[in-house]
This record gives structure tokens, C-alpha cells and sequence, in this order.
């Protein structure tokens, strides 16, 4: 059985097959919430406007010290990933695939250690530390799970005697 390399596929090129597997994956999912002020409250109410996509975490090792070679072509294959295209006029989203596990996102950071030199100063041996940021087109999460919330508008036809803490306490639970 052969060991699975991960790989990097950028929307504007083609697949690249890391050097050496990650030794670990961090993902990492933010929630904002934002305080309301609220007067004469020490723990002001929190509420939701937005959610965050997912931030994926990873270093990869390049070295290519046997060869007597550099690793300056393996890093700025990862720095184009997060380099503006000419024709898309943003960087590529990109997918990560490391055996089942697959991430989709754009990169947000890109950050390059050069740990060993050959004797012509040449990089032979580099880590990369990655964080993409998940990327989802808009029609496509409108196309998945559908929300459901109190807070879209309706309709309603007022009845004579109706007040505005009634129609909220009926239609959202509370008058206030």
C-alpha cells in the first residue's frame, strides 16, 4: 500500500503534490458575535450578524538538500497560489486534498522559514506555513441547507385593535 500525498489544485494550474505530508491539520471555525448596548447591563446582550467560513492550518517541509538542489521553485509554487491573478484580478481558490480530507478556500497567509543553505547560498530546505480561509460561492449555499429565521420580512394585514406588542409577541414569541 502506497503512502497518500496531499495536494494542492489552484483554480488557474494544476495540481501540486507536496513534498512531505503535513504532520498535522488545524481547522478552526469563529463564531461573531457583537455586544448590543444596553444601559445599566454588566453582561450586555450578544447578537448574531454573520457567520465565518472555516480557516484551515498547515506547514509543509521541502528539502532538497540530496539533490543539491533548491527549494525556491517549491515555495514560490505556494506563493503563486496566493499572488493576484491577471485574469481573475483576485488569487485562485484552492483545494487542499490530503486522503478524504478535502478543503476549499483561498489563501490567507503564506509564511516561509529557510532553515538550510547550500555553500552557494541557495535554500535546500524550507517550511511553509499555510492558512487558508474556506471559499463557497453564494448561488452554491443558497442551493444547500435553506435557513429559516424570524428575522425575514413578512407579510401581514393589521386587524383593527392589533398593536405592535401584539403582532410581535404573536409572531415572534416575545412583544418586545
Amino acid at each position: 500500500m502506497s503512502l497518500t500525498k496531499a495536494i494542492l489544485i489552484s483554480e488557474t494550474g494544476g495540481p501540486m503534490t507536496v513534498q512531505f505530508n503535513p504532520k498535522e491539520l488545524s481547522v478552526s471555525k469563529s463564531v461573531p458575535w457583537e455586544p448590543q448596548a444596553s444601559s445599566g447591563a454588566d453582561v450586555p446582550e450578544q447578537q448574531f450578524n454573520t457567520g465565518q467560513g472555516r480557516t484551515l492550518t498547515f506547514e509543509l517541509f521541502f528539502d532538497r538538500y540530496e539533490q543539491n538542489g533548491s527549494v525556491q521553485g517549491d515555495v514560490a509554487a505556494i506563493e503563486k497560489m496566493a499572488t493576484i491573478d491577471g485574469e481573475l484580478h483576485r488569487p485562485p481558490v484552492v483545494q487542499f486534498i490530503y486522503g478524504r480530507f478535502f478543503f476549499k478556500g483561498v489563501f490567507k497567509e503564506v509564511q516561509t522559514r529557510y532553515t538550510m543553505f547550500l555553500n552557494s547560498g541557495s535554500p535546500c530546505r524550507a517550511t511553509v506555513s499555510c492558512t487558508l480561509q474556506e471559499h463557497e460561492e453564494l448561488e452554491a449555499q443558497r442551493r444547500g441547507e435553506p435557513t429559516q429565521s424570524p428575522d425575514h420580512a413578512k407579510l401581514r394585514r393589521v386587524k383593527r385593535g392589533e398593536t405592535l406588542h401584539s403582532i410581535a409577541s404573536t409572531e415572534y414569541d416575545t412583544p418586545s
